[in-house]
């Protein structure tokens, strides 16, 4: 099988080469992102493979159904850049609903003790041997209270992560894992009493229309004042305008984001050389109380071969039985939750 891949970088190529051989799939790189104006390099080919800030909105799912493209496979467990209403009855779409969730849980954590503790501030310094402690005094994460929005693998990593600091656990989530609350070191909560009660707050929820700008203004105010806010997950999931606000208000004592909302047209690539031209973004940067870092909580050499694999094998399923365990909308729900996005 052929298959068209999108927005292609260097660390893409050596996994998927290697699975892609191993299970009989052809690649062709594109290093452009997918949109409408690049669709078109889909023809010819079974599928096209893309990642989180491709565009796969319902022109391109016509265009690319207009040439015969009949699957597209997510390198990623995001879909929100998907419209997948429109692509019910036209597009079969699969994707990788989990990798290796110690990834993004371990970068979170690394967020957050860089923050924390100055490391960023203290390696720049002694770059120039400055030695001065000032400034530094960071706080102790043992039986401190962190807020968990979202319990999936990735947010059940964190957790135990956050238990073996000695830290007590807020979580919330639409559906509760059993046996995860202990009662004590561990609680499910409404999303106010998490808001309300921690020290430090992580996000670890998909995208959807409910979630989207889970933390604005309101919640940040339900927060306690100086609160960290941690976001390894999906940039829209915060307002970004609303953070900065707190930030200055000092309502936000730190901010760590893997993700920002408008990342799509910056993320992934080289703009040193450029004005950047998101002022909300330059904003965050230039606070002292904030670490961006550019969507790499996924990028290890574990989570890049997890990746690879479960894509290949999401093809090879769909194209020999005509099915994938994979796919968004194989759950057996009727044409009409399909459309409504019940099945999502």
């Amino acid at each position: 099988m052929k298959i068209a891949f999108f927005d292609t970088k260097p660390y893409d190529k050596p996994s998927f080469d290697l699975y892609g051989e191993k299970y009989g799939v052809e690649w062709k790189y594109f290093e452009t992102k997918l949109n409408e104006d690049t669709a078109e390099l889909a023809n010819g080919f079974d599928g096209v493979c893309a990642f989180v800030n491709d565009t796969v909105n319902a022109a391109v799912i016509d265009r690319l159904e207009a040439m015969g493209v009949r699957v597209l496979a997510l390198r990623c467990a995001g879909f929100n850049n998907v419209d997948m209403k429109h692509a019910y009855g036209r597009l079969h779409v699969l994707r990788v609903p989990a990798y290796s969730p110690y990834a993004v849980a371990e970068h979170t954590m690394a967020l957050l003790l860089t923050s924390i503790r100055r490391i960023h501030k203290a390696y720049i310094r002694s770059r120039d041997f400055n030695f001065s402690l000032s400034g530094l005094t960071g706080f102790d994460l043992h039986g401190k209270t962190v807020g968990v929005v979202g319990t999936g693998r990735i947010g059940r990593v964190f957790i135990d992560i956050c238990r073996g600091f000695g830290m007590k656990v807020l979580a919330y989530d639409k559906f509760p894992v059993e046996g995860l609350d202990n009662g004590d070191t561990v609680r499910y909560v409404s999303m106010r009493e998490l808001l309300e009660n921690s020290d430090i707050i992580s996000l670890h929820c998909p995208l959807t229309d409910e979630t989207h700008h889970l933390i604005n203004a309101e919640a940040l105010e339900r927060c306690r004042r100086g609160v960290v806010l941690l976001n390894t997950s999906r940039g829209a999931l915060v307002d970004a305008e609303a953070l900065l606000a707190g930030i200055k208000t000092r309502k936000v004592g730190a901010a760590c984001l893997d993700v920002y909302e408008e990342e799509s047209d910056l993320f992934f690539e080289d703009n040193s050389g450029h004005i950047l031209e998101d002022d909300t973004l330059a904003r965050l940067i230039s606070m002292p109380n904030v670490i961006v870092t550019s969507h790499q909580a996924f990028l290890t050499e574990e989570a890049l071969s997890n990746i690879a694999e479960t894509t290949v094998k999401n093809l090879v399923s769909f194209f020999q039985n005509g099915q994938c365990e994979n796919e968004l909308c194989y759950r057996g729900g009727s044409a009409e939750d399909c459309r409504s996005g019940k099945c999502f």
